[in-house]
């Protein structure tokens, strides 16, 4: 009760969506704010109403998620500022972009807006019927999340390898460590030695491994922990631009309270919490300014 007009007409848009154009065969997508990844799969069950489940689970499509792991990085900028709708239910049509989320489902990449892409896989059928409320995602950009995913394309653009190592290294003695950043070239296992005090050298020690090229396997998971073993260090930081892959999702489970996880988004994170501290060079490579707007237009 009490909610705007434009609230109430975008939630029964919504919801008529969810109930009527979603059907068994369709590709469904989510980005996931918690993780920070995007999900892809099947629709197996279209729109049910579950009476015995809360009041927030009972408008419901069932889905076969065949991939939940996909960074954001993986996806190229004109896509994900589509998927950055404010909208929760659309049906995303400029750029190729079903032909591009069929080739993500199926191989983990984004091939750009070519002239001519088809569609691999699936069995929906798309409704012919135009609604600007549902078709239209980028008149309803989330822009927060926008603005987020253009600074992660930079900065995966712009800082790969051993660059990718020194802003991080900036992110980290603007937190106040004091950083030893390993020259390029092979490294042992270990791109920064970070501590406390004048010499870096008061706990918490902490070692960080920094990889910006496909996701992180479990070997390189093994390699830290064994390095953390040796050198004794209180903890450790790995920064997996693309994120992990499963086997090494599974290798962390017993060292999350000592390593801690950056993926592509968490740099993204750290460096606008830190951004005012970062050296001149960085800020001239990687301009950002701050901008104020409203939190709810609507309201």
């Amino acid at each position: 009760m009490g909610e705007s007009k434009g609230r109430v007409q975008n939630a029964v848009a919504q919801l008529w969506a969810l109930r009527g154009r979603i059907t068994p065969g369709d590709l469904l997508v989510m980005p996931m704010k918690t993780t920070k990844q995007i999900a892809l799969g099947r629709v197996t069950e279209g729109y049910r109403y579950r009476s015995d489940s809360p009041p927030a689970m009972r408008h419901t499509v069932s889905v076969d998620w065949q991939r939940t792991d996909l960074p954001r990085s993986a996806v190229k900028q004109d896509l994900l500022y589509t998927l950055g709708s404010v909208l929760t239910v659309f049906a995303p049509s400029k750029n190729n972009a079903v032909s591009r989320l069929e080739h993500l489902l199926q191989y983990g990449t984004d091939p750009g807006a070519v002239e001519a892409l088809p569609i691999l896989t699936g069995t929906g059928t798309a409704s012919t019927e135009s609604d600007n409320s549902v078709d239209s995602p980028e008149l309803s950009t989330d822009f927060e999340q926008a603005a987020t995913d253009q600074i992660l394309t930079r900065i995966g653009e712009d800082f790969t390898g051993h660059e990718l190592a020194r802003l991080v290294t900036a992110v980290l003695e603007a937190e106040g460590l004091r950083c030893d950043m390993s020259p390029p070239g092979p490294d042992g296992g270990i791109d920064i030695t970070a501590g406390r005090g004048p010499l870096g050298l008061d706990s918490p020690t902490v070692l960080v491994q920094v990889k910006s090229g496909g996701q992180v396997g479990a070997p390189v998971v093994s390699q830290l922990q064994g390095v953390m073993a040796t050198q004794k260090a209180d903890q450790g930081l790995l920064v997996a631009w693309d994120g992990l892959t499963r086997p090494a999702r599974d290798q962390m489970r017993h060292d999350r309270l000592r390593i801690r996880v950056w993926a592509a988004a968490d740099v993204v994170d750290a460096v606008l919490r830190n951004y005012a501290r970062l050296p001149a060079d960085l800020q001239a490579r990687l301009p950002l300014k701050q901008v104020w707007m409203l939190s709810n237009p609507e309201g």
